[in-house]
């Protein structure tokens, strides 16, 4: 086998240990994967009645697409929990110890976090369809949208591992958890930025993730008062390809520099 090849092998062996965990801890992966379920039921009951939107739509079009975006962000959290964890109790370091591809680790996390999204949106989407919720421009507008989901997905894997390599602790990591719902709740998420005063419309205009709950809110066909006259509202589908390049393009050389100076 080629060192490509190894390299891939040890990844889905590392990957694997992170589906036994699942097999041995039903109840917390349960709860990661519906817990996004129980913010589109909170929200959808808190704000239908409230939100008025385009076309005598209901909220839930513009709800369930900001909830897909928001599921990647919360994401976030597992992956520096998990790797913060291995960290500290030294199983990172027994791994490359091991005469294995010492990419192996990181690109397992990747792997089994990436099937965890996966599963996520799968049972998201399935939500939103008894919901009422509808994607209207046909199935490869659909998987485009799914597709810069898991971009902005795989954009945030890296800041995750990324603060997990460089936290002291898994405690720690709670510190650094408190700012992912901020960021989740400034964005378009639940409400469109045009309902915002326009300072605070335009801090959430450039998040990443309302870039891409816009840009999908459009692949899907539903509507999204956000795409209003301001370039970032009415480029947001390259917006949501463009930050989470950049986001990539940051935390995954800084991960790959911070995992081989991890014991110095």
């Amino acid at each position: 086998m080629s060192g490509l090849g190894w390299a891939l092998a040890d990844s889905w062996t590392i990957a694997r240990r992170t589906f036994v965990h699942w097999r041995m801890q039903p109840g917390l992966v349960i709860f990661q994967w519906f817990f996004p379920v129980l913010m589109l039921l909170l929200f959808g009951g808190l704000l239908s009645g409230a939100m008025e939107v385009a076309d005598d739509s209901s909220y839930y079009e513009l709800l369930v697409p900001g909830i897909f975006a928001l599921a990647m962000l919360f994401g976030l959290e597992g992956t520096m929990t998990a790797v913060a964890t291995d960290v500290s109790k030294g199983v990172t370091d027994r791994f490359r110890s091991l005469p294995m591809s010492s990419a192996a680790v990181v690109l397992g996390r990747c792997i089994a976090d990436m099937l965890d999204s996966v599963v996520t949106l799968i049972v998201l989407v399935a939500t939103g369809l008894a919901l009422g919720w509808r994607w209207h421009e046909g199935l490869p507008s659909a998987l485009a949208a799914f597709g810069l989901l898991l971009l902005l997905r795989f954009a945030l894997l890296w800041i995750g591992i990324f603060i997990g390599l460089s936290v002291k602790n898994a405690q720690s990591v709670t510190m650094v958890q408190v700012l992912v719902w901020p960021v989740g709740f400034l964005s378009s998420t639940f409400v469109a930025t045009s309902t915002m005063p326009d300072w605070l419309g335009t801090i959430a205009q450039w998040n990443p993730l309302s870039a891409t709950a816009t840009a999908s809110r459009t692949l899907f066909g539903n509507p999204d008062p956000s795409t209003t006259a301001t370039w970032i509202g009415t480029h947001a589908g390259i917006a949501a390809i463009i930050a989470p390049i950049i986001l990539t393009a940051i935390f995954l050389p800084l991960s790959a520099h911070r995992f081989r100076t991890l014991s110095r």
